[in-house]
C-alpha cells in the first residue's frame, strides 16, 4: 500500500499544468505551473487576460486530493466547460475552458516535468524539502514523546530564539497581517466598485429611456405650440438627455463592455440602437443572433432585397420617414423582412384579410393611420387605389405606427415593437401590458422569459431575422457581403 502511494506522489510531482491561450489577449500564449494559480483581468493574476468578459479574478486552479481543479471565483460572466457553466470542475488532460460566453478560450494539458524550469511559474516560494524539515522539527502539535532527543533539542533552541525575538517578529507578523487584510479588502472593494458601476450604468441607461418616453409624450401633447416657456422646457429635457448619454458612454467605456471581437461588438451595439441595455443582454442572445446571420449568408435574398430598394429609391424615402419620427433608421430592415421591398407584395389570407404593400398593413391598421383601403381589399389582387401600395403614404403610416408602439406599450424596446408588428399588436400588447410598466422590465427577453409558450415560432424568427439583418447592415463586409452599410448614404443626404 505504501508503494502505491509513493508511485501516485511521484506521478503528481512529475506533472506540470500547461495553459495555452487559444483565444484571448494575454502577454504570452503559453504558461506552465506546478502549483496553484489564478486567471483574470487583474495584473495580480498568474495569467492576465485583457477582455471585457473576464472578471478581475475569474478562476483559480489548484491541486487537491491528487487532482487538479478549476473553480469560478464568482465571475460576472461565468466559466464554461464544454458549453456548460461550472462553479468547480476537475481538470483533465486536454480540457478546454471558456471565460464568459463567447469569451477567451484556454486549453489545459498535463506535461512531464522535463519542461524547461525557466518556463515554469512556481506559485510556492518555499523549498519542499525545507518545508518537510520545518514540519518535522517545529510542529508543536505533535506529541513530544513521539520525537527523538535531537528533535527535542532543536525545538528547545527554537523556543529560546523565538522568545528573544518575539517582540521584533510580532511586529513583522502584525504588519504582514495588516497588509494581507488591506489587500483582501481592496480586492473586494474593486469587485464591489465594478458591480456598483455596472448597476449605475444600467440605471443611467433606463433613466435615459424613461426620459425619452417622457419627452416623446410631452412633444406629442404640445405639438405645434409656439409658447417660449414650453419650447425652453423641452430644450432642458433634451439637454439633460444628452448629459445622461455622455455619462453613460463614459461608464460603458470604463467598464470595457466593448472589449469583444468585431462580430460580438456589432451585436451588442445594435441591441443598444434598438433600446436594449448592454448590461442586460442574456448570455445566449449573441449566439442566437449569429445563427440567424448564417441564415442570411446562406442565400442571396439580403443582397437582392437591398438592390431592389436602392434601384427604386426606397432606401432614402424610408430612412427619411424613420428619422423624421425620431426612430432608429434600422427599422428599415423590418420592411425588408416583411416584403423584400416588393411594392406589390400581397400576403396570405388571414381572418383580418390580406396584408398588402411593402409594410404589409392589414386593412384595419391601415385605416387607423389614414390610409385609403381599396375596393379589392379582400382579394389577392393588386389595387392601385389602395394606399398600402403607395410607398410614401404607407411608409409615413408605418413610421407613425411603429413610433406609437415604441413610445407607449413597448417602452422604447425595438425588439418588442418588431414582435408586436408581426404577431398583431393586440395579442402582443395584451401580454406586454401584464408586465411591469417601466423600461427596465419591458423588453423582448423578459417577454420570452414570461410568455415563450404563448409566442409563435414565426414571431420569434421574425424578430431575430430583422435584428440580425440590422447587425449585418452595420458592416456587411465583416460578414462576407460585397457592399457597404446601405443606410449611410441616405443618412448623410438627410443630414446635409
Amino acid at each position: 500500500m505504501n508503494n502505491t502511494k509513493l508511485s501516485e506522489s511521484q506521478n503528481t510531482i512529475n506533472k506540470i499544468v500547461k495553459v495555452k491561450i487559444e483565444k484571448g489577449n494575454s502577454p504570452k500564449d503559453k504558461y506552465y505551473f506546478n502549483n496553484s494559480f489564478t486567471i483574470g483581468r487583474s495584473d495580480e493574476c498568474s495569467i492576465q487576460i485583457n477582455d471585457g468578459l473576464v472578471s478581475r479574478v475569474h478562476v483559480e486552479v489548484n491541486f487537491d486530493n491528487g487532482k487538479w481543479w478549476i473553480s469560478d471565483k464568482h465571475s460576472s460572466n461565468g466559466t464554461f466547460l464544454n458549453g456548460n457553466k461550472i462553479d468547480r470542475a476537475e481538470l483533465k488532460n486536454a480540457t478546454t475552458i471558456q471565460l464568459g460566453n463567447n469569451g477567451p478560450i484556454l486549453l489545459f494539458t498535463f506535461e512531464e516535468k522535463d519542461v524547461p524550469q525557466s518556463g515554469i511559474i512556481n506559485q510556492s516560494h518555499q523549498d519542499p524539502s525545507l518545508t518537510k524539515y520545518i514540519k518535522h522539527y517545529f510542529e508543536e502539535e505533535k506529541n513530544e514523546q513521539q520525537v527523538g532527543q535531537h528533535t527535542k533539542l532543536m525545538r528547545e533552541a527554537f523556543k529560546v530564539v523565538k522568545k528573544k525575538q518575539s517582540s521584533k517578529y510580532l511586529k513583522v507578523i502584525i504588519a504582514i497581517a495588516i497588509i494581507a487584510v488591506l489587500f483582501g479588502a481592496y480586492s473586494i472593494y474593486q469587485l464591489i466598485k465594478e458591480n456598483e458601476q455596472k448597476q449605475l450604468a444600467e440605471t443611467i441607461f433606463y433613466d435615459m429611456k424613461t426620459l425619452d418616453l417622457e419627452i416623446a409624450a410631452l412633444k406629442e401633447n404640445l405639438a405645434g405650440s409656439d409658447d417660449p416657456t414650453v419650447i425652453k422646457a423641452l430644450e432642458k429635457f433634451d439637454e439633460r438627455r444628452r448629459q445622461l448619454e455622455k455619462n453613460y458612454e463614459k461608464l460603458v467605456d470604463d467598464l470595457g463592455v466593448y472589449n469583444l471581437n468585431e462580430e460580438d461588438k456589432l451585436i451588442v451595439k445594435t441591441a443598444r440602437i434598438f433600446g436594449e441595455c448592454e448590461f442586460a443582454i442574456p448570455q445566449g442572445f449573441i449566439n442566437e443572433v449569429k445563427s440567424y446571420v448564417k441564415k442570411w449568408q446562406s442565400t442571396d435574398r439580403y443582397e437582392r432585397a437591398l438592390n431592389r430598394a436602392k434601384n427604386n429609391g426606397y432606401t432614402q424615402l424610408i430612412v427619411n420617414y424613420l428619422i423624421r419620427n425620431r426612430l432608429p433608421q434600422q427599422f428599415f430592415y423590418l420592411a425588408m423582412q416583411e416584403s423584400d421591398f416588393i411594392e406589390q407584395r400581397i400576403g396570405p389570407p388571414t381572418r383580418y384579410g390580406h396584408a398588402k404593400g411593402i409594410w404589409q398593413f392589414i386593412a384595419e391598421t391601415g385605416k387607423r393611420y389614414g390610409l385609403t383601403i381599396g375596393k379589392l381589399a379582400d382579394q389577392n389582387i393588386y389595387d392601385a387605389g389602395d394606399d398600402r401600395f403607395n410607398l410614401p403614404k404607407s411608409t409615413s403610416a408605418a413610421a407613425r405606427y411603429i413610433k406609437d408602439i415604441y413610445n407607449t406599450d413597448a417602452q422604447a424596446s425595438g425588439l418588442l415593437v418588431m414582435a408586436s408588428y408581426n404577431w398583431g399588436e393586440h395579442r402582443v400588447i395584451d401580454l406586454i401590458r401584464r408586465m411591469p410598466e417601466n423600461p427596465r422590465e419591458r423588453n423582448f427577453w423578459k417577454l420570452l422569459e414570461m410568455y415563450r409558450d404563448k409566442i409563435p415560432d414565426e414571431t420569434y424568427n421574425y424578430v431575430f431575422y430583422i435584428f440580425s439583418a440590422a447587425v449585418i447592415g452595420e458592416n456587411p463586409r465583416l460578414f462576407g457581403f460585397n457592399f457597404d452599410n446601405p443606410l449611410v448614404e441616405s443618412v448623410q443626404k438627410l443630414s446635409n
